[in-house]
């Protein structure tokens, strides 16, 4: 087992334990970084976050994902917005409640967070949730092809209502459904929706990004299901928002996750970050950071900065399956990468928690006592991230957490976290290659 003398217990409390294996990244490191930190004024940043000033600066916009926390009220039964679409709601939960089977068309974080959150809310009903995403239609036809359309409602999530992939499966979708009466539309651009005459739309701000739109009107299937779970969900995610403003010893851990990220990357070129779930109902989590950190930080450096790598790739899965996967090239392999472990600490006897706290050892500290051909490499920069309860409240608080770290991080490589021009030219030239075919 690993020893309380070898860790440092950055942050605890009730519902969580940060436990950090950064080897070499020591006091004099942080205390570098935040000299620089000082410099470009990064508690300014936060609070510029917060009071919705425009943080994305390339678009002239606010971030209103940590509004959304705040104004969340659960005495209420609105949508996250809080855009009083009470009536909507109703209109909704009756069309959900009569269909048999549920599909959600999306991609991104349309697809990932509603993924994500339905994996861990506890479903007491015969109802099918179907999540379709890409661009190869026959993804819905093999998805679709047992199912009836008379017992089957669409649920079409996208900010711009633009998105390439989603509105050629809509346009499927609506061919063989045949009734537009069961589709819902969740959009920032409910203009744009009603060109396909769907009458149900959910709308939601502009100033929500595509990745951290999993606290807006896109989760509110999980609101249906279970009201109180999405509350947790939102209480949590606010409660990471408090301590960020409130909590030094929180703080403080924020910042040592994004300062030995970006030393990492930068001074002892770990290029690459494995994220693990040891916990089956965060098996999703590892995709969803992954959208939020490459998405966030993959953008050129800032020709000002210091520092000239931005985002690491990010990489992971389920850690009981990855074991057997590729954890032979993080033994003992020659890639340098780092790792970020989740556990569920409620049951300390459960296999995956044994296998979690093994490998957070084997990864940081390698062994000594095996031979030279089984010899494990060790010295791999290694957080360990203990849920002690595991319920939707723990989910929102360490999403929450993984949010402040990826804006800290930006906000120290002076980049913009809340644009993705990449991703655009992906659609501009994609539309250009079909209209130069026809």
């Amino acid at each position: 087992m690993i020893k309380e003398n070898f860790a440092s217990c950055v942050f605890k409390n009730d519902r969580v334990i940060f436990k950090s294996y950064v080897n070499e990244f020591t006091n004099d490191l942080y205390e570098e970084f935040e000299l620089n930190a000082k410099k470009i004024g990064l508690h300014s940043k936060i609070d510029d976050l917060f009071n919705g000033e425009k943080v994305n600066f390339t678009e002239g916009k606010a971030a209103w994902h940590t509004k959304y926390r705040a104004e969340y009220n659960p005495k209420r039964s609105d949508t996250s917005s809080q855009k009083k679409q009470q009536s909507e709601l109703l209109n909704f939960y009756e069309l959900c409640s009569n269909a048999k089977n549920i599909i959600t068309i999306g991609i991104g974080g349309s697809f990932e967070g509603p993924k994500m959150l339905l994996e861990n809310i506890d479903r007491h009903i015969d109802t099918n949730f179907i999540f379709i995403t890409g661009s190869d239609l026959s993804e819905f036809t093999i998805k679709t092809k047992k199912l009836r359309p008379e017992d089957s409602i669409f649920i079409i999530s996208s900010k711009s209502f633009t998105t390439q992939e989603t509105i050629t499966l809509l346009k499927e979708a609506i061919l063989w459904s045949g009734d537009i009466n069961k589709f819902v539309a969740i959009t920032a651009n409910k203009e744009e929706a009603k060109k396909y005459k769907i009458k149900r739309i959910f709308e939601f701000d502009n100033e929500i990004g595509g990745r951290y739109s999993i606290w807006s009107e896109i989760s509110i299937l999980i609101n249906w299901l279970n009201k109180e779970n999405f509350d947790e969900f939102m209480a949590g995610g606010k409660q990471a928002d408090i301590d960020l403003n409130n909590n030094e010893t929180y703080l403080k851990f924020v910042k040592t996750l994004a300062y030995s990220d970006i030393w990492l990357h930068n001074f002892r070129n770990k290029y690459s970050r494995a994220v693990l779930s040891y916990v089956w109902s965060l098996r999703s989590f590892p995709n969803y950071v992954q959208q939020l950190e490459m998405e966030s930080l993959g953008k050129q450096p800032n020709i000002n900065s210091e520092y000239k790598k931005t985002g690491q790739i990010i990489f992971g899965g389920y850690g009981p399956t990855a074991q057997h996967s590729y954890f032979q090239l993080l033994h003992q392999g020659t890639q340098d990468v780092c790792v970020d472990i989740i556990a569920n600490k409620k049951d300390k006897k459960n296999l995956a928690y044994a296998q979690a706290i093994a490998q957070s050892e084997l990864l940081s500290r390698g062994t000594n006592d095996l031979k030279d051909q089984e010899r494990i490499n060790g010295n791999t920069p290694t957080n360990l991230f203990l849920m002690n309860n595991l319920d939707l409240y723990d989910l929102g608080y360490l999403l929450a957490t993984w949010e402040h770290r990826t804006y800290i991080t930006a906000s120290i490589l002076e980049i913009n976290p809340f644009d993705q021009f990449g991703v655009n030219a992906g659609k501009i030239y994609t539309n250009k290659y079909l209209y130069d075919k026809d």
